[in-house]
């Protein structure tokens, strides 16, 4: 059910009496900055010709949702001083695992949190989720791999929205290695049987990621001077949450209406409902997660039209480059050090074909250089991700070998765990720096 506008906008008011610590001193009434009517300076001005103009009621939810946190997580958070952010994890992770009453004189925020995330919306359908969740065991096992850093760069093109992670730190190679491999375990263990479950283990991640989130919320608004509320927002606001959590069926909703079709078939919707469901544990308001095609479209266009264009070198182009750098293998054995270079070749393809429009010259001002060699192994993995996917295809339509190949997948999903290791999704403030690049021009 979509919630009024007015009832959005009573819930961020009321951060300010909820939190004070956190948001008593912003002004919810200012648009900041980054908020933008005017397509043509937006993040999506270069193919806004493909597009119609979002419904102005989207663009106004978009614009009301700039200025919202995470009620539950944020509440949680501001224990820091109480109980320092160790003990926090201790205790989200325990309840995730045995429930809250496994958590020795657990505070109320704690059992406001886990309940937030255990209360099922009306239109989840967990059998949806589940076979969501099998149809992406595919693309997680055989092509994530090679493809994740290339995207999880692009989160970096705007300086609105990346500011947080370079005030975190995550300019250095070894922590921008740590985002990648957290950010790939988070999805990748999404997708493992029962995962989305209560006691699941995606579950419990998308726990750890709120809460993570919410601790840079905590810190960058208690501690850091160099953000500017009337320029960027709140930190982490919930429509940045929706590039990562719902590219996927973005992409589909956009071919699905290329071609004229309206309704998803029973396997996209599968797809659709277990993205829309694990953003829903990330948090996301409900209003956000659209389940139309068009729909998808429209809320997804209203957030990157409304994001004003803005790439900034020192913040921007440094967590581009540190994360193309980075290593992020756990070892330096012969055959990690073979994998390293040349996925690093091809998440360099990826992300100029895919983010930047095929643009090399826009990827060398940003200091992404490419060569043919380049294109030439990003040829030969593509082709070879093309032909393992295929083969599992047939294999997983096949009621004899289905079972089979979804086993394999299963156990190849748990070796890449092993591969990008334990996933702690912690932000320690005493690794804070000043945002050098926070101020606009």
């Amino acid at each position: 059910m979509t919630a009024s506008l007015d009832s959005v906008r009573e819930r961020i008011q009321r951060q300010k009496t909820m939190l004070p610590e956190m948001y008593g001193d912003i002004d919810f009434s200012i648009v900041p900055e980054r908020f933008t009517e005017d397509v043509s300076v937006s993040s999506m001005a270069s193919y806004r010709h493909r597009f119609p103009p979002p419904p102005q009621e989207m663009v106004e939810r978009v614009k009301a949702y700039a200025m919202l946190g995470d009620v539950a997580a944020d509440a949680y958070a501001a224990l820091m001083p109480q109980y320092g952010f160790r003990r926090l994890i201790e205790m989200l992770t325990t309840a995730c695992d045995q429930g809250v009453g496994a958590v020795a004189d657990a505070p109320a925020e704690l059992a406001v949190l886990i309940q937030d995330m255990e209360t099922e919306p009306d239109w989840l359908d967990m059998d949806l989720v589940r076979e969501g969740a099998r149809l992406n065991r595919l693309p997680t096992a055989i092509a994530a791999p090679w493809m994740v850093r290339g995207a999880f760069i692009a989160t970096f093109l705007n300086k609105y929205s990346a500011l947080p992670m370079a005030l975190t730190g995550t300019l250095s190679h070894s922590t921008a290695a740590r985002r990648v491999n957290e950010t790939s375990a988070f999805f990748a263990v999404t997708t493992l049987p029962g995962a989305l479950e209560p006691r699941g283990e995606g579950f419990k991640a998308a726990a750890m990621v709120r809460l993570m989130h919410s601790m840079v919320r905590y810190n960058v608004l208690r501690k850091l001077k160099a953000w500017d509320v009337s320029v960027y927002g709140v930190p982490i606001p919930q429509v940045d949450q929706m590039p990562a959590g719902l590219i996927g069926v973005f992409l589909l909703a956009y071919r699905m209406i290329g071609q004229g079709r309206t309704e998803f078939t029973p396997e996209e919707r599968a797809e659709v409902e277990f993205s829309r469901y694990r953003c829903f544990l990330l948090g996301l308001p409900e209003d956000l997660l659209a389940d139309t095609p068009q729909g998808i479209v429209d809320i997804m266009n209203a957030r990157n039209g409304t994001l004003r264009e803005g790439f900034d070198d020192a913040t921007c182009g440094t967590l581009i480059r540190a994360t193309l750098a980075a290593y992020l293998p756990p070892d330096k054995s012969l055959s990690n050090r073979i994998f390293s270079a040349l996925e690093q070749r091809f998440s360099r393809i990826v992300f100029i074909q895919q983010f930047l429009g095929g643009d090399r010259k826009l990827a060398q001002a940003m200091g992404v250089s490419v060569s043919g060699l380049d294109y030439l192994v990003a040829l030969i993995i593509g082709a070879g991700i093309g032909v393992k996917s295929s083969l599992y295809r047939v294999a997983l339509s096949s009621p004899t070998l289905r079972g089979f190949a979804d086993q394999r997948l299963v156990r190849n999903i748990h070796r890449l765990l092993k591969r990008y290791g334990h996933a702690e999704f912690t932000t320690n403030a005493d690794n804070y720096r000043p945002a050098v690049a926070a101020h606009h021009v």
